[in-house]
């Protein structure tokens, strides 16, 4: 093997470039810093509580998160973000990174993860960058749209008893002096169906502005909650329009009442009864509606097919929430690099 010679990687980098590497446009497009003192309060104990100066110097804060985002924007495992960042130019460059620079192993970007989601930050994180997308003119216009999709969790093989006792917020008996066992079933993701289908884990509920298809704020549960119930997590007034879109699994008279005491505009779609189908005035109502609707369709097909699928690699509902927010947050800032790209100076 030849050694690697003084401009070899610059070199490597700037075929890259010329092949328009998305990470360079996405690390131009964020405001890393910014982060920063809200990662610290987190990550690093005050000076005065420290007990001594003595170890390893802790990460970069904001090289911990960028690899979090990283993790994100791929659906990378723990262990999969480490072997990455070490193999892939790209990553590395993206991290401020060199060669003979420590990488982040799995148990690290673990650590870092789970403090944030214990601390419950991943949403102040999300709402820093709302504010930077504001302030770059991307505020939320056209109305606002709501949708939730089921993000799937590997799934618990218990048995009848063991549900049983889970959905009534109790441990199984035999779980008691099973630790091990017990740290590897999630007894908050729920099983729900759709469209005939069983599916097992939580749902991402999200609210995105008609104009620029960003998530403005989301609400995540277990799948087994209906979606009409995430509403007052969602619902805005900071919308420069007044309509709402949702699906008819969102109408009621107590969802139409909720909008009219917010002067918001009801855009909902009408739905069946049994033995009373919609007429032709209804489903001629419900076109326009969809045509509007199916724009928050592109976010969740976005974080499906773009950006290595939603499954979540956690154990309960605080651990979910921080991985899920994160994609959230990703999804953002990927879209933020497109809109850039379509129109520079937004209006």
């Amino acid at each position: 093997m030849a050694q690697m010679g003084l401009f070899d990687l610059s070199d490597r980098y700037a075929s890259r470039d010329a092949k328009k590497d998305p990470l360079v446009e996405v690390d131009a497009a964020v405001p890393w810093e910014e982060f920063r003192p809200a990662l610290e309060r987190v990550w690093r104990k005050p000076d005065a509580d420290r007990k001594s100066r003595a170890g390893r110097k802790p990460m970069d804060a904001v090289l911990m998160f960028k690899t979090l985002v990283l993790s994100a924007l791929y659906n990378l495992s723990d262990d999969q973000i480490e072997y990455q960042v070490r193999d892939r130019l790209s990553f590395m460059r993206f991290l401020g990174l060199g060669l003979g620079d420590r990488v982040p192993d799995a148990k690290t970007v673990w650590l870092y993860r789970d403090a944030l989601a214990q601390a419950g930050k991943v949403e102040e994180l999300f709402k820093l960058f709302d504010g930077h997308l504001e302030r770059q003119g991307y505020i939320a216009r056209g109305g606002q749209i709501l949708d939730a999709s089921i993000v799937p969790v590997p799934r618990n093989h218990n048995t009848r008893d063991e549900n049983a006792a889970i959905k009534t917020g109790e441990v199984p008996e035999d779980w008691e002096d099973k630790p091990a066992k017990r740290s590897q079933k999630d007894v908050d993701a729920r099983w729900t169906k759709k469209h005939g289908k069983s599916h097992y884990g939580y749902k991402n509920h999200v609210n995105v502005d008609r104009k620029h298809k960003l998530v403005r704020r989301y609400h995540v549960s277990d799948a087994a909650l209906h979606d009409s119930q995430a509403v007052d997590h969602l619902l805005t007034r900071g919308n420069t329009g007044s309509g709402v879109w949702a699906d008819a699994a969102y109408r009621s008279e107590e969802m139409e009442a909720k909008l009219r005491a917010l002067e918001l505009k009801s855009h909902i779609h009408r739905k069946g009864k049994r033995g009373k189908p919609l007429t032709d005035q209804a489903k001629g109502s419900n076109r326009p509606k969809s045509r509007v609707r199916v724009r928050v369709e592109h976010v969740f097909g976005a974080q499906t097919n773009d950006m290595g699928g939603t499954l979540v690699r956690t154990i309960g509902l605080v651990r979910a929430t921080a991985r899920i927010g994160l994609k959230n947050l990703a999804y953002n800032m990927r879209r933020l690099c497109q809109l850039r790209r379509i129109n520079p100076c937004p209006v």
